[in-house]
């Protein structure tokens, strides 16, 4: 899964500085990783 993080810059970078931000993106990619 982490390695797939990897194509979603934004949340391999923690670009976004607000944490419950970053874990909703995080939440959301992996929703979407574990349907792809």
């Amino acid at each position: 899964m982490f390695g797939r993080l990897k194509d979603w810059r934004r949340i391999a970078t923690r670009y976004d500085r607000c944490a419950t931000t970053f874990l909703s993106a995080v939440a959301l990619a992996a929703t979407v990783i574990f349907w792809l």
